[in-house]
């Protein structure tokens, strides 16, 4: 199971339990802020995000180093904070986030947002998509010619 799974199913679990909950890939996310920012919306998006119990930013690490971009989302992160439940996937350790924002101390704050009351889930090991496309190409290679 990888890390998007795993949010969705934790994602299904609190819907089941009649939480609201919203599912975005970061770069989406980020997008929707950047537009609302431009407009001079951003504090109502903020708090229209805050109608979701949970708040999935899925693949954060593909978000671009520019302060444009990490901007808004480190104002979600804050706003966020101690307030109503994020979910952030990753495929970075915490010790690479500064590939993410564009100050190490733009970086810490968020970091620390983030862990204070968090569970961390780690997940090692060889990734099903390649895993999946190496099975494809051992079966493919045994068919016989047709």
């Amino acid at each position: 199971m990888g890390k998007t799974h795993l949010a969705i199913a934790i994602t299904m679990a609190m819907v089941a339990q009649d939480q609201v909950c919203r599912f975005f890939p970061a770069t989406t996310l980020v997008q929707l802020l950047q537009k609302a920012k431009a407009a001079y919306d951003l504090p109502a998006m903020l708090q229209k995000l805050d109608r979701y119990a949970l708040l999935v930013i899925d693949d954060i690490s593909y978000v671009r180093r520019s302060e444009l971009e990490t901007s808004v989302l480190f104002e979600l992160i804050c706003h966020r904070y101690e307030r109503k439940s994020l979910l952030v996937t990753s495929n970075q350790p915490f010790r690479e986030w500064d590939d993410i924002f564009p100050s190490g101390s733009m970086t810490v704050a968020a970091v620390d947002r983030l862990v204070h009351h968090c569970h961390i889930i780690g997940i090692k090991g060889e990734s099903y998509r390649q895993k999946a496309a190496a099975a494809r190409v051992s079966s493919d290679s045994s068919d016989p010619p047709t």
